[in-house]
């Protein structure tokens, strides 16, 4: 039997793609419902600052990715060598209930690529939803056709990982191109009732130039709108790109202000302590909104409707 992620091996030759039938004559990946770590985090931590804001979620995640990213954060578990990260099994039912039980408004797919474990992530989350529950998937958008469209219309919000507007930048640290992460932004913005956050990792020398960040906003503002929040967060080195330094919070100030000038209303900094690189203010008045320490929400000011108090203008985003 050949794996049906075209991985082109064969039963018993791994452990994360062998697959099995049940009894109903579809096929399992034997990861299924197979988890490396489960917690609960704040929503902020996602990072989405206009979805659910100061709620706490479940997060889960499991193991792989289909890129190959060399600064991953993660490394441990999205390019492990076997399956022993997946310590815990957990039933989409059960996910559902544990939420409940811990209060959690919402459950995130996260920590490593949750594309890569679609068939559970899909069951989980409808599970979810039939509980009253809204689901997160935290993505690096590296996804296409009918896997894409089943993808995201299980989810309710997602933080899309744009690593960087250069495809060399993309074929040469992370081993894919950058054309389907643009046609899944597109696609989750016009095609989707998905509330949408975006990440560019900052990579001193890589991406952080301040053409890239020109043209990277200018084609949001242009495809997207310049209601979709954009989160500019600091490098630390890590896995294979450990000869990087840390990137300034000069440059991730420089990138705030070249985003807001080309008409992103809502531009965040993280990975750093800068204070009003995490409030959210009115983008008609300038009135604090949502006041932030790091991944804490401290003060909502927006009024029930989602509304600045001051002037009345509606603030983009999921708040009840």
């Amino acid at each position: 039997m050949v794996c049906p992620h075209q991985c082109r091996l064969r039963d018993g030759q791994h452990g994360l793609c062998y697959v099995r039938r049940n009894k109903g004559g579809k096929l399992w990946l034997l990861s299924y419902g197979r988890v490396s770590g489960c917690a609960v985090d704040p929503v902020e931590k996602k990072p989405l600052y206009h979805f659910l804001p100061g709620t706490p979620t479940l997060s889960l995640g499991g193991i792989g990715c289909n890129l190959s990213c060399r600064f991953c954060q993660n490394w441990a578990i999205s390019k492990p060598n076997d399956d022993q990260a997946l310590t815990e099994s957990i039933a989409p039912t059960e996910l559902a209930r544990v939420a409940r039980v811990m209060q959690c408004p919402s459950v995130s797919f996260t920590y490593n690529e949750p594309v890569v474990a679609l068939e559970f992530v899909a069951d989980a989350a409808r599970a979810c939803r039939e509980a009253g529950l809204r689901t997160i998937a935290v993505t690096n958008g590296y996804i296409v056709g009918d896997a894409r469209a089943e993808f995201f219309a299980q989810m309710d919000a997602a933080n899309v990982d744009l690593k960087s507007f250069k495809d060399e930048f993309y074929r040469k640290l992370c081993g894919a191109r950058l054309a389907p992460v643009l046609e899944t932004l597109q696609f989750i913005r016009h095609q989707t009732k998905v509330w949408l956050e975006i990440t560019n990792l900052l990579i001193p020398g890589e991406n952080d130039s301040p053409a890239e960040i020109e043209a990277l906003s200018r084609w949001i503002v242009h495809e997207l709108g310049g209601d979709v929040p954009v989160h500019f967060s600091a490098f630390f080195p890590a896995f294979r790109l450990t000869d990087h330094p840390v990137t300034p919070s000069s440059t991730l100030v420089r990138a705030r202000d070249i985003a807001g000038h080309n008409g992103i209303r809502f531009v965040y900094l993280g990975n750093t302590n800068h204070t009003e690189g995490q409030t959210t203010r009115c983008a008609s008045c300038g009135t604090a909104l949502i006041e932030r320490d790091r991944m804490k929400m401290l003060r909502n000011h927006l009024t029930k409707d989602g509304s600045c108090p001051r002037c009345g203008t509606i603030c983009p985003g999921v708040f009840h």
